[in-house]
């Protein structure tokens, strides 16, 4: 039952209907922002997945070499990376020569289909395999419900044909990102990209700002992936979720708060005796004006955040 309530988390922190926000502006229809020279952004919207956002809501893009593309996420579905697809075919004539997964999330991987013929080598935590196995099927079947039934729509995962156990290369020609995997933090299969030539991070959702942090691995592993974050140094960063682009490390500040002040008030509760259901409703409740989404998602949080943390030596 634990094991079915952590997809169904994965599942709805990605694909859930009806939390749209009034007058959006679709990422489907976003222009790609160049946020360092040959890093490509296309912002995601910040919601759930509906038939109309075709589930682009996270932060995808692409990285130029002299010699290749790498693609960082492939978008929330089939239409989404074709999308994305179309944009790096009109950027450069350059072969797609890498497919990377920052983590196992649909929103972030389903859109990998559209690249299918470009026969890319697809880089991905090697611990992807096994978590796109158990959640994979379940994902797609719900988006599809949410596309109108179709899971051709949905799109699927390519293949890992690289897995990355601590950390590997990548070769574009004239610029090599470094590739780094990570303990359970966002996910049990977070990576991330950094492009020493620019000095950029791609985070994926190891950073999120304006949409509320989603909790589907560790917390405490989570805010100390975050501090060796801090200690690179990068100018800039791409988050999974928020604006195309941050100052770096000033733009892990929010998460950092949001993330503390869950351990802080799940700690306290647990100090003074407080139970599980009482996580869902009273812990974190001051970071609720400074989230978007905080209501769908705070509230799972605090009772994942419950769960770990009660095991947790006080002394």
């Amino acid at each position: 039952m634990a094991r079915r309530i952590l997809i169904r988390a994965g599942f709805l922190f990605c694909v859930a209907a009806g939390l749209a926000l009034p007058a959006p502006l679709w990422a489907r229809d976003a222009p790609l922002i160049q946020v360092a020279p040959g890093v490509y952004v296309r912002p995601g919207v910040v919601q759930d997945a509906t038939a109309a956002n075709d589930d682009a809501i996270a932060n995808i893009g692409f990285i130029v070499g002299h010699d290749a593309v790498a693609v960082i996420d492939p978008g929330g579905s089939a239409g989404d990376g074709a999308r994305l697809r179309a944009q790096i075919k009109a950027k450069t004539g350059l072969p797609i020569r890498y497919l990377i997964y920052t983590h196992v999330h649909p929103d972030h991987v389903l859109g990998a289909a559209a690249f299918a013929l470009d026969h890319p080598v697809v880089v991905a935590h090697t611990r992807f395999a096994a978590a796109w196995g158990e959640r994979g099927g379940y994902y797609r079947q719900g988006l599809a419900r949410i596309l109108g039934g179709d899971p051709v729509q949905a799109g699927d995962a390519l293949a890992p044909t690289q897995a990355v156990d601590t950390s590997a290369d990548i070769d574009l020609g004239g610029r090599v990102l470094h590739v780094t995997a990570y303990g359970a933090a966002h996910t049990d299969s977070d990576l991330t990209v950094y492009d020493g030539q620019t000095r950029t991070l791609w985070a994926g959702d190891l950073l999120f700002q304006e949409r509320i942090p989603a909790l589907d691995g560790s917390l405490t592993g989570w805010l100390t992936v975050l501090g060796q974050l801090k200690a690179l140094p990068a100018v800039r960063v791409v988050p999974g979720h928020g604006p195309a682009q941050l100052p770096w490390p000033a733009g892990a500040a929010d998460e950092e708060r949001y993330l503390t002040t869950l351990a802080r008030d799940v700690r306290a509760l647990l100090k003074n005796g407080g139970d599980i259901d009482a996580a869902a409703t009273t812990v974190a409740r001051s970071e609720r004006g400074r989230w978007k989404l905080f209501d769908a998602y705070n509230g799972r949080n605090a009772v994942t955040a419950f769960k770990q943390l009660e095991w947790e030596d006080p002394s």
